[in-house]
């Protein structure tokens, strides 16, 4: 056990500073440079560019430009290009918004998509298999951002009741409560809507995994053994169906960043994915950069606590 995790972050370190290299030159691949004169804008003179090109290092050899960067990110000191706020201090407000967008989301992914793909699996071609299936297809094959609209029309005219951003506008009561329940119902509609896909296509895919478990000999022989349907279903055929479901658990991590920026960016949500589309959108590359580092962090722990949970799951598997 102590060998695998020291033999995993060997691996996982020396990937990550792969990833860093190879986003760090995509960004300077990329056509146009931060800082080259907006002729739209009067007031950015040469002056300014070269300002910018020594405060930013850009002045320096692009390897030099790679340490210089980093150091400055662990040290706290890298700063955005668009309003000169410590990059860091900015992606973590905008990770505690995201964060409850993302937990709610994920909870209700997982909470609806097991019960409906194994009902669906248990009671196959049943009604309640063709409704699912119907319904599955219907939210894959129509865009979120469709029943993003039908949804903000809706409740805006129905309910009369705001949407849009983190909280209503304009409430000015002092009492915490109503402050906290505010922030809850404009978090209702952006989490349900970004549930909506997950449900629909892992729903499917455990629907598949347990009709291929519930095929195999095992569980034959145990229903011959007169174990009850429960048993059979939840105690062996589910957990065997388990392992493909603990990679795609150690892959979500990195939805808190690039998972819901159309929900974001419609419902007006400051959240990370927002950040990376405006950051792009400005080039904002030292945001951008910075995302893309922490993307890999993400991705790689969610792969090493992948690697953990499957001794969870399967006891044969030893690390």
């Amino acid at each position: 056990m102590v060998a695998f995790l020291g033999r995993s972050v060997v691996q996982k370190t020396i990937t990550l500073f792969f990833v860093s290299v190879v986003s760090f030159l995509m960004i300077h691949l990329a056509p146009g440079q931060p800082s080259q004169i907006d002729p739209l804008n009067p007031k950015f003179t040469r002056d300014m560019v070269e300002r910018m090109r020594k405060e930013f290092h850009l002045d320096e050899p692009l390897h030099v430009q790679y340490v210089l960067f980093y150091r400055d990110l662990f040290t706290g000191k890298t700063v955005s290009w668009r309003d000169s706020r410590p990059v860091l201090g900015k992606i973590w407000e905008r990770f505690l918004n995201s964060l409850p967008l993302f937990i709610v989301g994920t909870l209700l992914t997982w909470t609806f998509s097991f019960p409906m793909g194994i009902r669906a699996a248990i009671r196959r071609n049943g009604p309640f298999d063709k409704s699912t299936t119907f319904l599955s297809y219907v939210l894959i094959s129509v865009p979120g951002f469709f029943f993003a609209y039908v949804l903000i029309i809706l409740v805006v005219t129905r309910l009369n009741v705001p949407v849009i951003d983190m909280q209503t506008f304009g409430v000015t009561s002092d009492s915490a409560m109503v402050h906290f329940m505010d922030r809850v119902w404009h978090l209702v509609l952006p989490s349900i809507l970004g549930a909506t896909g997950g449900i629909a296509v892992l729903s499917r895919y455990v629907r598949g995994q347990m009709l291929e478990i519930i095929g195999q000999d095992y569980v034959r022989t145990a229903r011959a053994k007169g174990l009850s349907d429960d048993g059979i279903y939840y105690r062996h055929a589910l957990r065997n169906a388990l392992l493909p479901f603990v990679t795609m658990f150690g892959l979500m991590l990195p939805g808190l960043i690039g998972g819901s920026v159309i929900i974001e960016s419609i419902f007006g949500w400051p959240g990370m994915g927002r950040m990376a589309y405006e950051a792009i959108l400005a080039r904002d590359y030292t945001v951008i950069l910075t995302l893309n580092f922490i993307t890999g962090v993400l991705v790689l722990a969610g792969t090493f606590i992948s690697d953990l949970l499957y001794m969870v799951v399967d006891p044969r598997i030893r690390l």
